[in-house]
Order: C-alpha cells, then structure tokens, then sequence
C-alpha cells in the first residue's frame, strides 16, 4: 500500500512503530549530518529525519527534494528531542529508511504556506496550488461539514433532496440569465436556473411536501465579495405552513449549526419588518453587532437657520460616533471623500463634535447657534468625546443607503464589528413591488409567486406600492444569508399578480404557463426558503469573502483564470449551432 498512516495521526504512543507515509515535501531543512524535510498531507505534517551516518546516499537523495515533491516514505516512529507544540505530530518524528519519489515538482509561484507570499490573481491561475495551504483546505472542511449537518438536519424532519434540472427556460425579473444555445434546436436557448424557484413549486403541488437541495445557481450580474456568478443555494419549500412555520423551523436549523460548528448559542431571534430596518439603519440587511442607528434631524436643523442644504433636504439623519471627538482635520477630510464617492454618492458631510470638556464644535456652527447643535447633541444621545456625522439628501431612501454606508465604515474603523461575535435576526415585510427606472415599471421584489399579505390585497388595483409581501431574510453580521416567502397558490390571486407587473395573459402563458396550469390541479399553500451555502461557510469561518470558501472560484471579472474560461468558441462549434458573434459592439 501508498501508506500504513497519514501525515496527522501518529503520536507518542506510536514509537518504535515502522510506519509508511505519502505526501509533499513543505520544507527542507539540512543541519550538519542530518537534514529534516516536513512531510505535508491533507491530514497534517510529519517530521522526516534523513541522518548521514546511517545512510549517506539515503540522505543526498534527500538532499535533492525540492518544494512540492510528492514522496513516499518508509520509517519508524521515535520520539523527538526538541518537541513542538505548535504541530500536533510534534512529539514525534519519523527516521527514515526507505525513500520513493513518486514525482518531482517544479519551484511552485508562491509558497504554500497560510501566510502566503502569492497575490489573488496568481493563486486563483494556481488553485490546485493554493488548496494545498492549510487555511484554505479548512475552509472546504468547513463547508463539507456544514453540508453534512445541514442535510441530516433536515432528513430528519421528513424533507426530500430532488435534483431539478440545470436547463430550463428563460424568464423575466431578478437578474440576467446565462444562456445555452441548443444545437438539436437551432435558434433557441436554454437558460442556467438563478434558481429553482418554479420547480420546487411544482415540486408542492406534486404532493412532495418537504424539499431541499443543495443546488448550484447561476446569475449574470456584477460581482462583489458576496457575489460570484454560479453559487450554492440550500434550497427548501414545504407544503400546509404559514410563515411562522418556515421561520421556525430554519432558525432552529441555524442554531443547530452554530451549536454543532462553533459551540455558540443563538438566542431566539427577533423579527424587524423592512420599514423599521430602513429606518433604523438604512438597509434590509442590518448589522446589529454595534450602534450609530439613525437619528432624524429634520425638526432641529431643517428651515431653521439660514443653510440652504438642509432646508432643501427631504431627510436629514445623523449617526453618533462614540469616543471619536478627537477626529483630526485629516481624519474628517478623509470620511467627508469616503462620502463623495461615487459609489456612496453624497454630496457632502457635516460633523458635530461634543468635546471632552462639554463644548461644541461643528463645520456648521456659523449657521447654528451652539443651542442649537446642543439639542441636536441631546437627541443624538451623544456623550463628551462623541462625534456626530450627519447626511442629508432630496431623496429619503436613497440618504438612508448613504449614511448606512457610512455607519458601516465607521464600525469597521472603529473594530465593532468583530468576526467572533454573531448577531441574527429575521427581515420581514417587505415591499411586495419595487419601481424599476430601467424598465419604468414596478418589478416584484422578491419573484412573481411571492404572496401578498392578506390585508394589503385590496390595494393591489391603486395603491400596489403600499402592498407587503409575505416574504422574509435571514440576516447574519449584516449579511443577508437567506430568504424565502410565502408562495400564492390561488390561480386568480396569480393572475393579477401578473397583470400588476405588465404581463397581458397570453405574455403570461408565454413565460410561466408551465406552472399557470400545475395551479389548476389543486396546488397546495406552500413556502420557501434558500440560504446561500457559500455567505454561510464564509460567516462561520470569518472570512471576507465568499470565493475562499469555493473550491474554484471566479475573479472580479467573472474569470476562470485558471481554466482561462470564458474562451471563443472554435468555428466549427458555431457553425454547429448556427450562431454567428458579431464583436463590432465589443468595445462600446
């Protein structure tokens, strides 16, 4: 056999043990007589002891491993003098007696190492390289046994895992779709699933009851930390519930997860509808692991001195920055920019400092008498030493957003939103619609199947703006970890659904007839959830980005750099498919 143990398990008690290993040489090291090369494996790293005076050609073969060289070894286990702590095998070492190179490496582009000397872009063109590092193999560990928990979770409370098909059709709403062409039907395409929202409803109505999967998702839009173009969703729908039902069961599926992964408790969540969330924090997605929640100004400072900025403003909010009075010229230069960024979009920022010693100063205080930035103080709740931001805008929601953002970055500089500490709650009623400029008309927030509540319906013929879903988020640390709704299921209430989004019937029947008629067989009341599998691996293992808890992620640029995809087709491929690609728009 390759090996009798891994390079993780051998210990104290193991001595005197002859023992055969395979792995990676992670460093060589050659001392006098002897040389010592750590063996690496996905289980740990063995110390092997080469040593000159027992077997000299033994140890220049030894001598010629470079990094990355995939070794054989046989020895016996014996106890080691200088011990380290640090290595779990660091109370043993292996003396070598036996040594087969199974291949040579070249000089890897970085070291393999958890502090590793390689930048993104290389390790991504390397991956196979840098999941070798012990950082990121524990990550995939973690996401392997997230996976695992989840679906016995699961299994246990009777839900089915059903594979649903990766090509279906095209529809409307949400983001864009990834397209196949279809060669045996020429001109018409298949569309990658954003998810398999309509056949886990068919799922419903075919009487399966509890569903899940753990499925890939595909969607064509920009990029961020939290985003990648194909993504892990845990997706679930069940038959006879009502939202309490749907909530209950996968906040309990959460905490099962915390408990068994970090041995932390969750407390039972509380629920903040959409309006209180914008609000409070000018987002759907809070981070409730610190304060700075919004303050409205608008009675203290709007028409009340001359200063046309805040008289012209629809809403004027402020944050209260504790301990940061002390805030150099620099410092606020530096936050009023952060601000002015097109991707914060503000026009501007003004601060309120409430100095150690009581007294006030402000970039205001030539319009605003010192009593009148004090009672804008005692509404803050500000402190001696605080720093009050303030931001105001002609759009209410769209100030909001600003000053969440700015909120964020404050708790970020301010080290208030610590990784090790997890903060959850549930996002409910949300708007059923939402208006789209692109498209000058309202688009469902969440997907067309999405049920109203109940006591909203009425308005769906003249006021649908006011109308709230029965809809609901799971938001970790600020991170919107997964959603679901309360599905209609009345074939009447499913037509006027679509007629509020500009469908005519026969549009209607065109995209979503499948699923229309499944509706006429007795569908029954049904819901959903998907938590992102990929924002959940990443929360639990405190990183800052979803792409190092997948195996084989795309860049910013939706890349495969190290399978150098997306490429140009060959033209016979195209030929095949009758497709013709025009590139004279390329650079537009």
């Amino acid at each position: 056999m390759y090996r009798t143990n891994t390079c993780g398990e051998l210990r104290l008690s193991d001595a005197g043990k002859e023992v055969t290993l395979a792995g990676w040489v992670k460093r060589s090291r050659k001392m006098g007589g002897m040389t010592f090369i750590d063996l690496r494996d996905r289980y740990g790293v063995t110390q092997l002891v080469f040593n000159e005076a027992d077997d000299a050609a033994l140890c220049e073969n030894a001598n010629k491993l470079g990094r990355e060289f995939c070794v054989q070894i046989t020895g016996v286990v014996s106890e080691r003098q200088s011990k380290n702590a640090n290595m779990p095998t660091g109370d043993i070492e292996i003396l070598v007696k036996t040594l087969n190179v199974l291949s040579s490496s070249l000089t890897p582009p970085f070291t393999i190492e958890d502090e590793t000397d390689g930048g993104d872009d290389i390790r991504m063109k390397y991956r196979y390289l840098d999941l070798r590092r012990d950082a990121v193999r524990k990550n995939l560990e973690l996401r392997h046994r997230m996976t695992i928990l989840i679906r016995n979770f699961l299994d246990n409370r009777n839900f089915l895992e059903v594979e649903t098909p990766f090509l279906i059709g095209s529809t409307p709403e949400g983001a864009r779709d990834f397209v196949v062409p279809s060669r045996m039907n020429p001109g018409q395409f298949y569309a990658l699933p954003q998810s398999p929202q309509t056949l886990k409803q068919l799922l419903m109505i075919a009487g399966f009851d509890r569903y899940f999967q753990i499925v890939k998702c595909f969607r064509d839009e920009d990029l961020r930390a939290d985003r990648q173009p194909e993504f892990t969703q845990v997706d679930c729908e069940m038959s006879f519930v009502d939202q309490d039902d749907v909530i209950n069961l996968f906040e309990e599926m959460m905490r099962h997860l915390f408990k068994e992964v970090l041995d932390v408790d969750i407390p039972k969540l509380q629920q903040m509808t959409w309006h209180e969330a914008m609000r409070r924090f000018g987002s759907d997605k809070p981070d409730l692991r610190f304060g700075m929640e919004f303050v409205e100004l608008m009675d203290e400072l709007k028409g009340t001195a001359d200063f046309s900025v805040f008289n012209e403003a629809e809403y004027i909010g402020g944050i209260c920055a504790p301990g940061c009075a002390d805030y150099s010229r620099k410092q606020l230069n530096e936050l009023t920019d952060f601000v002015k960024r097109p991707q914060v979009g503000a026009k501007g920022l003004v601060y309120i400092k409430v100095n150690e010693d009581g007294t006030i100063k402000s970039s205001i205080d030539k319009f605003y008498s010192e009593e009148q930035l004090r009672k804008v103080a005692d509404k803050m709740g500000a402190n001696k030493g605080d720093l009050i931001l303030i931001l105001s805008g002609d759009n209410a929601n769209k100030t909001r957003v600003q000053l969440c953002t700015l909120r964020l970055e404050m708790g970020d500089r301010l080290g208030l939103r610590d990784k090790n500490v997890f903060k959850c709650l549930w996002i409910v009623d949300f708007p059923l619609f939402e208006w789209s400029d692109e498209e000058q008309r309202l688009m469902a927030t969440h997907h067309p199947f999405t049920m109203p509540n109940p006591d909203d319906i009425p308005l769906l013929d003249e006021h649908p703006e006011q109308v709230r879903a029965k809809a609901y988020d799971f938001v970790c640390n600020g991170i919107e970890v997964g959603g679901g709704s309360l599905r209609i299921h009345d074939s009447n209430l499913q037509a006027k659904m679509f007629e509020v989004l500009g469908f005519t019937p026969e549009k209607a029947m065109e995209q979503f007839g499948f699923l229309i008629n499944a509706f006429k067989f007795g569908a029954p009341p049904h819901a959903g959830l998907a938590f992102g599998l990929d924002r959940m691996v990443s929360i639990f293992a405190k990183l800052d980005s979803i792409r190092d808890c997948i195996a084989f992620p795309k860049n910013n640029s939706g890349r495969d750099v190290m399978l150098d995809a997306p490429s140009e087709l060959a033209q016979k491929q195209l030929d095949e498919l009758q497709l013709k690609v025009d590139l004279s728009q390329k650079n537009d």
